[in-house]
């Protein structure tokens, strides 16, 4: 299979809420629970050439806290590895959102 960059990822908020909360469940307390990416720099990512998009890999700072990093990706499916990379995310907690389903179980759907 080859990439074309028009490949569907999209879910429903329901499956998504449902998704965060298992993570939020599994992960305890004190857990990464998302990463903030500006968009001018995943926008020039993504506007390197042959990029047809972006693949994330997880990995560990030298704290041991879990870092996302990102990379192009070209239509045979390789890494752009010798492009821009991403990482330096503004985590959550310290840079969280409102509350909303994806971050918080509303007091509705506790047992």
């Amino acid at each position: 299979m080859s990439f074309t960059g028009n490949e569907e990822h999209t879910i429903t908020l329901a499956v998504a809420s449902g998704m965060t909360k298992n993570y939020r469940d599994a992960a305890g307390s004190n857990a990464t629970l998302a990463h903030y990416f500006g968009k001018k720099e995943v926008l020039e990512l993504l506007d390197q050439e042959d990029c047809v998009g972006m693949r994330i890999y997880y990995g560990l700072d030298v704290d041991g806290k879990k870092q996302l990093i990102i990379v192009g990706v070209n239509s045979s499916e390789n890494d752009l590895s010798n492009g821009m990379l991403l990482d330096r995310s503004a985590t959550c907690p310290e840079h969280c959102s409102s509350a909303n389903p994806l971050n918080t179980t509303p007091t509705s759907m506790m047992p």
